[in-house]
C-alpha cells in the first residue's frame, strides 16, 4: 500500500485520542477531506510516516486507511501512495472573487515594457554565476540598504548613464517605486505632512502618499513641466516630479523650470522626489540627465527595473540626501528587512557584465521602431490627430481633434475593438475647464508579432466617431 517516496509528506492531523486511536485517525482524515485540506487526488503520507508523526503503531494507521478505502474515501494500490478518491462537499461558502474583465486582444495601456523581451538567458546566466560563487552568508538577512555589490554597480551605472551623483552609502535598494514612495512618505511625516504632485499624474501614487499620512496638493503642469511658481502658494515642503518624461503628458522639464525648481528647494529647504521611471529610453534628442545631479542635497532620486527589465522583478533604488538617508534605511528595515538578495546579486552581475546596457540599447531600438510605426499608422487616420511626448519613453499622448471622437466615446467603443487603453481624463486631479481630450497610448505592451494588426485596430477606433 505504501511506497517509500511518499514517506516525507507532512499532514496536520488533529487526533482525538479519547475516541480511540484508529477511530480518531479516521475522523481526522474525514474532516480534512470535508474542509478541503485533502482534495480529490491528494497524496497521503505513508502509514509508516504518519504513524511515526502521531506516535502510534503503523498497523493502526494501515487499518484506518483500509476502512476509509472501504467507505470510498481513499484509493489504495500495492506499491503506490494512498490517494483521496472522493471527498464530501461540505466546505463553507467562500467569499466570491471580484469579476475580472475579459482580457483585451490589443493592450495599449501605458506603464509597462514589452514583457516578451525580458532577457531570460542573460538573467539565468547571471543567476547561475551568482549561485556558483555566493558564500553561505548571502543566504542570511543582510544589509537592509541592499547588497554592497548592487549598490556599487548602480553607483557606476547611474553616474555614467543618468548623471546621478551618488555613492553606495547613499543608495537604498527597495521593492520598486511603490515601496520607495511609501518609505519616503513615512519619513516625510516627521518633517512635512504635505506633498505636491504633478497634475495630471497617477492617482495611485496620490493614494499611496495619502495612505502614508501625507496631504497631497496637485500642481498643474504646462508645456515646460511642473509650474514651480505654484509651489510657494501651496505651502508644501516636498514635491514629486517626473522631469525627464512627465507622466502622462510626455513633457521634458525645461532647463529654466529645472533651475527654478532647484532654487525653490534651496530657499524652502524642501525635498524633491525625482521619479526617473523611463529615463533610459530617448530617441530623437540627446539624453536628459537626472535632475538630482544639480543638487544631490535636496533631491531623492528613484529608479527601477520595471521599464528596463520587468515590473515582476520588484527591484528599485533610491539615492537620498544625508538628511533623510538614515531614516529611510530604518523604515526599510522595519518594513521587510531587505529586498531579495539573490535578485540583487543577479542584477549586479547583469550590470557588471555589460548585459544590462546591451539589453537597454537593444530595447531602445525596438521601442523607437514601434513608436515610428505608431506615428505612421495614426498619420493615415483622421486629420488633426497629434502625437506628443514621443521623443522618449514607452508611451505617447494622442490629442484628439475637436471634431473627432471624445474620450468618453473612445472608452465606450474600445471594448468593441477589444482594445485596452487609457484616456487623459483618468489622470487629472483637478481637471481644467474645458479639459483637453487625449488618449495615452502605451506602444511597448502589444506583442511584437501582432503589433501591426493592433495598430490598424487602434487607428480605426480613433478615427470612428
Amino acid at each position: 500500500m505504501d511506497s517509500d517516496w511518499s514517506s516525507g509528506l507532512d499532514l496536520l492531523v488533529d487526533l482525538n485520542r479519547a475516541a480511540g486511536l484508529r477511530e480518531g485517525i479516521e475522523c481526522a482524515l474525514r474532516e480534512a477531506m470535508r474542509d478541503g485540506r485533502l482534495a480529490v487526488g491528494s497524496t497521503l503520507p505513508s502509514s509508516r510516516s504518519l504513524a511515526r508523526d502521531l506516535g502510534v503503531a503503523r498497523g493502526t494507521v494501515s487499518t484506518a486507511y483500509r476502512q476509509l478505502a472501504a467507505e470510498g474515501y481513499l484509493e489504495l494500490r500495492p506499491g503506490a501512495a494512498a490517494r483521496v478518491r472522493w471527498a464530501p462537499r461540505h466546505r463553507p461558502p467562500s467569499l466570491a472573487s471580484p469579476a475580472q474583465p475579459a482580457a483585451a486582444r490589443w493592450d495599449f495601456r501605458p506603464g509597462q515594457p514589452d514583457r516578451a523581451s525580458f532577457p531570460r538567458q542573460a538573467w539565468a546566466r547571471a543567476c547561475r554565476q551568482v549561485l556558483a560563487g555566493a558564500p553561505d552568508e548571502v543566504f542570511g538577512y543582510g544589509d537592509p540598504r541592499g547588497t554592497q555589490q548592487l549598490r556599487q554597480a548602480l553607483t557606476e551605472y547611474l553616474g555614467r548613464a543618468r548623471g546621478v551623483d551618488t555613492s553606495p552609502e547613499q543608495l537604498l535598494i527597495c521593492n520598486g517605486f511603490t515601496q520607495a514612495l511609501a518609505l519616503i512618505g513615512q519619513v516625510l511625516q516627521g518633517a512635512s505632512a504635505t506633498l505636491a504632485v504633478e497634475d495630471p499624474g497617477p492617482h495611485r501614487y496620490r493614494r499611496l502618499a495619502e495612505a502614508a499620512g501625507l496631504t497631497v496638493v496637485p500642481v498643474p503642469c504646462d508645456q515646460d513641466g511642473l509650474q514651480v511658481s505654484r509651489l510657494d502658494r501651496a505651502g508644501v515642503r516636498a514635491v514629486l516630479v517626473t522631469p525627464a518624461h512627465q507622466y502622462p503628458l510626455g513633457i521634458t522639464m525645461s532647463p529654466a523650470r529645472r533651475t527654478a525648481l532647484m532654487e525653490w528647494a534651496r530657499r524652502r529647504q524642501a525635498l524633491i522626489i525625482e521619479d526617473d521611471y523611463d529615463g533610459e529610453f530617448r530617441y530623437d534628442r540627446q539624453p536628459v540627465g537626472a535632475l538630482q545631479h544639480l543638487d544631490p542635497g535636496h533631491v531623492i532620486y528613484v529608479g527601477t527595473t520595471s521599464k528596463t527589465l520587468a515590473p515582476a522583478l520588484r527591484l528599485g533604488w533610491l539615492s537620498a540626501p544625508a538628511s533623510v538617508g538614515a531614516a529611510l534605511t530604518a523604515a526599510k528595515e522595519h518594513a521587510d528587512r531587505g529586498t531579495s538578495v539573490l535578485d540583487q546579486l543577479t542584477l549586479a552581475q547583469l550590470i557588471a557584465s555589460g548585459a544590462y546596457d546591451r539589453h537597454v540599447r537593444r530595447m531602445r531600438g525596438v521601442y523607437r521602431r514601434r513608436r515610428d510605426d505608431l506615428a505612421q499608422a495614426l498619420a493615415r487616420g483622421p486629420a488633426g490627430l497629434q502625437l506628443a511626448g514621443i521623443s522618449a519613453g514607452l508611451h505617447a499622448l494622442a490629442r484628439l481633434p475637436p471634431d473627432g471622437p471624445t474620450e468618453q466615446q473612445i472608452r465606450a467603443r474600445a471594448a468593441q475593438y477589444s482594445i485596452a487603453l487609457h484616456t487623459l481624463g483618468r489622470y487629472w486631479h483637478n481637471p481644467p475647464q474645458p479639459a483637453p481630450q487625449a488618449v495615452i497610448i502605451g506602444y511597448a505592451t502589444p506583442a511584437g508579432h501582432a503589433y501591426r494588426p493592433a495598430l490598424s485596430a487602434l487607428a480605426e477606433l480613433l478615427s470612428t466617431r
